[in-house]
């Protein structure tokens, strides 16, 4: 090999294809990410609290917007002002514009992983651009991964996770090619999108790193991603303070991806093995790793690990290919229709909305039980303006927060003695309960002061109704 090429057999890149892989190998991975993704995009009129920061932030003025960036979800803020301008200029999109994005951006990685399938495949063929093992390699890997039901459930959600898998699965393909400027420029858009991208640049160095020219790309994309990996560490315990470790079924879902993956790998050709195992255990397993230590590990920050196992499969022999796409129909397609409702979620924040506005009257007051869920209320400015929020200090806009701040304990206390009604916003009965001095006196002076009048259960969340002794409505 080369030192100075990642391609097998000593083979410059052009030499061994030229151009992308054709439509035909393309085109069926776009049409049925796009048709999957649209498919009951509104999730019934649901939104959960994730996309609702989205929603919130993004609808921000844009110098409050950058100030809050300098506070807090830093991480996030590339992305956030993406879907500031998609507002701007389809503001009547409503949850359409919310997750449109992240729907293109799954067929777009669709198609990325097609076409690093379909390369792979023709470096190791006699006749690259003629050879039907190549286009069945690329086409399968490619309507593989948008049938996986991980990439289904980001394809319809409000947030990045689509987006820095596109990034990262067309950086593959673009190391593929030795296109180095473009590679490192969507790698750092990838990065930027969402910083843990970086560890891509891990798997990439396996089949990479003795190329000088890759060296230098990661150089440049570790270099460009410091201002940001700064400026959120000094955010991460408010960021990432909600993590803990990795679960039982956190490791239990990693070790069939990699068993599973190990599989494919036996026998399977060894340049699509050094391009495709590494992206589909490195990024996952080390995360893994470093969170028994600091807890980060959540799947979807490298749901473009993904791409790596899509690519084993796709190029299985058919004797392999065959059951195993017939056991991921079995399961994507209940997996599919359940991804498509407001309970695939962990909470309905429109849903918390209804509720509030079919009990309140005017005047109520209103407090939330932890003050984040201020968020469930965020994203429906005409529900949330007609009630007084009790507790709160600043707004999210004024504080340049995300949940706005809350009034000193005694503060709180005083004002629920003022209140004739108030509607709370809680968790469920199962979660536990914050032990912070706000939170112990909201609880102790609802319980002292009021009665409980109604409290009605919605997905993920609680609405209860508390009013004076005597005063509950019949």
């Amino acid at each position: 090999m080369s030192m100075e090429s990642p391609l097998p057999h000593g083979k410059h890149p052009e030499a061994v294809i030229g151009r992308i892989a054709p439509w035909r190998v393309l085109l069926p991975p776009v049409v049925l990410a796009l048709l999957l993704g649209l498919w009951g995009l509104d999730r019934g009129g649901s939104m959960w609290r994730d996309e609702s920061v989205t929603w919130q932030v993004a609808h921000r003025p844009a110098g409050d917007l950058v100030e809050l960036l300098g506070r807090v979800d830093a991480v996030h803020g590339l992305y956030y002002l993406l879907m500031h301008a998609v507002f701007a200029g389809w503001e009547s999109g409503g949850l359409w514009a919310l997750r449109l994005p992240s729907v293109a951006a799954t067929a777009l990685a669709a198609a990325g992983v097609a076409a690093v399938g379909h390369r792979l495949a023709c470096m190791r063929a006699a006749e690259p651009a003629a050879d039907r093992g190549a286009a069945r390699a690329g086409l399968c890997a490619g309507l593989l991964y948008a049938l996986l039901p991980p990439v289904q459930m980001y394809a319809q959600e409000g947030r990045s996770y689509a987006l820095v898998a596109a990034a990262v699965v067309w950086a593959t393909y673009l190391l593929l090619r030795e296109r180095w400027v473009p590679y490192t420029v969507l790698l750092v858009l990838a990065c930027w999108l969402h910083e843990f991208a970086v560890l891509a640049l891990l798997a990439h160095a396996v089949p990479g790193w003795r190329a000088r020219g890759w060296r230098r790309s990661a150089a440049v994309v570790v270099l460009l991603l410091l201002p940001l990996a700064v400026l959120s560490a000094g955010q991460a315990a408010q960021q990432l303070g909600w993590l803990g470790r990795p679960k039982g079924a956190d490791w239990a879902a990693y070790a069939v991806v990699a068993a599973v993956s190990l599989l494919l790998a036996r026998g399977a050709d060894r340049e699509l093995v050094r391009v495709a195992l590494p992206l589909a255990l490195l990024p996952a397993g080390l995360l893994m790793t470093v969170s028994l230590v600091n807890p980060w590990y959540v799947d979807r920050y490298v749901l473009y690990s993904l791409a790596g196992l899509a690519l084993l499969a796709g190029a299985a022999r058919p004797r392999v290919l065959l059951p195993l796409a017939a056991v991921l129909v079995a399961v994507a397609v209940p997996w599919s229709l359940w991804l498509r409702t407001p309970e695939s979620r962990k909470d309905d924040v429109l849903a918390v909305a209804d509720a509030v506005r079919a009990t309140a009257r005017p005047g109520d007051a209103v407090l939330f039980q932890p003050a984040r869920r201020r968020e469930w209320l965020l994203s429906s400015p005409e529900v949330y303006g007609s009630l007084h929020d009790l507790a709160l200090a600043r707004t999210p806009t004024a504080s340049r927060t995300l949940q706005g701040t809350e009034l000193p304990s005694q503060e709180i206390r005083a004002r629920l003695f003022d209140a004739p009604r108030v509607l709370v916003l809680l968790d469920p009965a199962d979660q536990p309960r914050d032990p912070y001095p706000r939170e112990v006196v909201k609880r102790q002076t609802l319980v002292s002061q009021f009665d409980l009048c109604s409290i009605r259960e919605i997905r993920g969340a609680r609405v209860a109704l508390y009013a004076r002794p005597g005063e509950c409505p019949n």
